[in-house]
C-alpha cells in the first residue's frame, strides 16, 4: 500500500520507524532483532536509508596505493523486501543522487517495481567524505527534484531509453525531504521554502521532515507551507536526545536548534543513562503535541536505538 493510502484511511495517528542497514558483515536477523518489539505498534511502514559508498585509500602489496570504493551499509533493496516478507509490512526506502547515475536510478526503480516496492523517499543525500561540497555522479542529478522527476516519468512509462514506447508503468509514491529549521546549504528560510514547493509542484505526494526539538518551528512550517499552496502531507520526523554530545553535534550536522529548557536539564545530568531519560520524557510531550496539532503520522529515527524509541512510543499510543 502507498505511504498516501495508508494516512487517507487512518482513523489515528500512524507510527512509522526508519532503520540504517547494518554494517556489512552482519546478517538480516540483526534487523529481525532491531525490529521486533517496535512490531508491537503495528507501524505503517518501514524507511530503509541507503549510503552511498565511501572512497578510501588501500595500500597494495607492492607497497602502491590505490582508490577503493567501500560501501559500509550495503542492502537497502533486499532489506525493503525482507521486511516486507517477514513482517507484513510495506517498506519505502531512500533514493538518492549521491553515487548513482540516472541510468543506476532507472534499474533501482525497476528492481523495485520488480518486488512490489511501491515508496520510496527521493533525497539528494550527503556529500562523500572527501568532498566539501555535494557533486554528483558523472551521469547522475544534482538535485533532488530532478531524482523526483525522474520517478515520476517513469510512473508514466517515460524511460531514459528514448527507443523504449509506450514502457510499463510504475506506480510509486515519492516522498521528500522538508526542514522546518531551514537546510544549511539554503540561503535563507523563504529559499528553502521555495524548492519544497518546486518539488510539490513535480509531483511529490509527502514530505518527511528533518529532525527537530521544538514543536513551534514545526507548526511554524507546516503553515508556512500552506501559505504557499503545499497541501501534500507533512510527516514529522522525530528522535530523542541521549546524551550530552548530541547537544554539539546534532546541531552542527543537522542544522537544528536545541531549546535551552531541554539543553539545561541534559547539562545537569552525570550520566548517559539520566540524559536519556530527559530525552525520552522530551519526545513524548512533543508526541502528544504533535498528536494534538492533528499529524498524520509519527515518523521515528531509531538510528540502531529500538529500546530508546520503544520506550517513548509505548507512551504515547
Amino acid at each position: 500500500m502507498k505511504i498516501t493510502e495508508h494516512i487517507q484511511q487512518a482513523k489515528d495517528t500512524l507510527i512509522s520507524f526508519e532503520i540504517l542497514p547494518p554494517l556489512k558483515g552482519k546478517d538480516i536477523s540483526s534487523i529481525y532483532n532491531h525490529l521486533n518489539p517496535l512490531m508491537e505498534f503495528k507501524p505503517s511502514w518501514i524507511n530503509v536509508t541507503y549510503h552511498r559508498a565511501d572512497t578510501m585509500i588501500k595500500k597494495r602489496n607492492d607497497g602502491t596505493f590505490e582508490k577503493v570504493a567501500v560501501r559500509k551499509r550495503p542492502g537497502t533493496v533486499g532489506i525493503c523486501a525482507a521486511i516486507m516478507n517477514h513482517y507484513q509490512v510495506d517498506a519505502a526506502p531512500h533514493i538518492i543522487c549521491g553515487g548513482f547515475t540516472k541510468s543506476d536510478t532507472e534499474d533501482a526503480l525497476i528492481d523495485l517495481n520488480f518486488l512490489g516496492i511501491r515508496n520510496v523517499l527521493v533525497l539528494r543525500g550527503d556529500a562523500a567524505k572527501n568532498e566539501t561540497h555535494f557533486e554528483p555522479e558523472i551521469g547522475g542529478h544534482r538535485y533532488a527534484i530532478d531524482l523526483l522527476k525522474q520517478v515520476k516519468n517513469l510512473n508514466r512509462g517515460i524511460y531514459l531509453d528514448d527507443e523504449i514506447i509506450e514502457g510499463g508503468k510504475t506506480d510509486f509514491c515519492a516522498g521528500v525531504a522538508g526542514y522546518p529549521e531551514t537546510h544549511f546549504e539554503a540561503k535563507s528560510y523563504e529559499e528553502d521554502l521555495q524548492r519544497l514547493k518546486e518539488k510539490a509542484d513535480a509531483g511529490a505526494d509527502y514530505i518527511m521532515t528533518q529532525m527537530f526539538f521544538d514543536n513551534k518551528k514545526f507548526f511554524k512550517f507546516v503553515e508556512d507551507c500552506k501559505s504557499l499552496g503545499i497541501n501534500i502531507p507533512i510527516i514529522p520526523g522525530l528522535k530523542p536526545l541521549i546524551n550530552k554530545k548530541q547537544l554539539s553535534v546534532l546541531p552542527k550536522i543537522f542544522n537544528v536548534e536545541i531549546p535551552h529548557d531541554l539543553s539545561n536539564a541534559i547539562l545537569q545530568t552525570t550520566n548517559d543513562a539520566d540524559a536519556e531519560k530527559i530525552g525520552i520524557e522530551w519526545l513524548v510531550q512533543q508526541c502528544k503535541e504533535l498528536k494534538a496539532f492533528g499529524v498524520p503520522v509519527l515518523h521515528f529515527y531509531t538510528l540502531g536505538k529500538p529500546q530508546t524509541i520503544y520506550n517513548v512510543v509505548k507512551e504515547i499510543v
